[in-house]
């Protein structure tokens, strides 16, 4: 008897695209855990001393993956890595904070320890959550732009994608973050001027970057066979289904 229907299509699987998804979300924890408490100072050419977030020096790199991730798999696949990376975020937030609420052990050795816990760990919660948030819409933005740009430009000018889209999600990014964590605490002008210079010092990484991102891409076009297209694609966010 002949089949009223096609059967639905399998989705293809990708040789590389694990990988790329274990690598954004290290990234992502490494650089909200072990580089968003410490505050550096540089003294750049024509600029003079500025004050930064160490975590800038990494966190740009996940913008990376998602540039990587929607220009060669599309959308849908990098809206499923940044869920991944959002609850390995809710993980690391709701254990650090079960860790440093347990009471220590007796000794000198356990009470220091706890204050490093604390100091390194023990965020207040409006900036985990000013980070995660932050993260989380900036990623879904940055992702979205590029798509979309990809269709216009018809899958020319690269650099125009990668750059223009993290343009738009860092602005999202860095607007949300100071305003959750700090409005009310530290003084207006104070946190137009940090989130200010925290979004060009990204933005001037990605474009820094551009030309690694271009190899690394054309690669895995070629490896993976694929170069995908989001004309048919539901951007919603909040799915995980590719």
């Amino acid at each position: 008897m002949a089949m009223s229907s096609l059967a639905p299509a399998k989705p293809r699987h990708y040789r590389y695209y694990d990988l790329l998804v274990a690598g954004f979300v290290t990234v992502l924890l490494c650089s909200n855990l072990i580089g968003a408490g410490k505050v550096a100072t540089v003294d750049l050419p024509f600029i003079g001393v500025v004050t930064f977030g160490a975590g800038i020096l990494f966190f740009p790199i996940a913008y990376l993956f998602g540039d990587i991730l929607t220009e060669v798999y599309g959308y849908g696949h990098d809206r499923r890595a940044v869920w991944a990376g959002f609850g390995a975020l809710t993980f690391a937030a709701v254990m650090s904070l079960t860790v440093i609420a347990l009471t220590p052990a007796p000794g000198e050795y356990m009470a220091n320890y706890q204050q490093g816990l604390e100091t390194v760990f023990g965020n207040t919660w409006r900036i985990v959550l000013g980070s995660m948030l932050a993260f989380w819409a900036g990623s879904f933005t940055n992702s979205y732009v590029l798509a979309k740009m990809k269709i216009a430009t018809g899958g020319r000018h690269l650099w125009t994608r990668t750059i223009g889209s993290t343009v738009a999600g860092e602005a999202v990014d860095s607007s949300l973050f100071y305003i959750i964590a700090f409005y009310s605490i530290w003084p207006n002008e104070q946190i137009l001027h940090v989130a200010l210079m925290q979004y060009l010092l990204k933005t001037l990484w990605e474009v820094l970057m551009t030309p690694v991102t271009y190899r690394v891409i054309g690669a895995l076009k070629r490896l993976e066979h694929e170069d995908y297209f989001d004309r048919n694609t539901n951007f919603t966010p909040f799915r995980i289904k590719v």
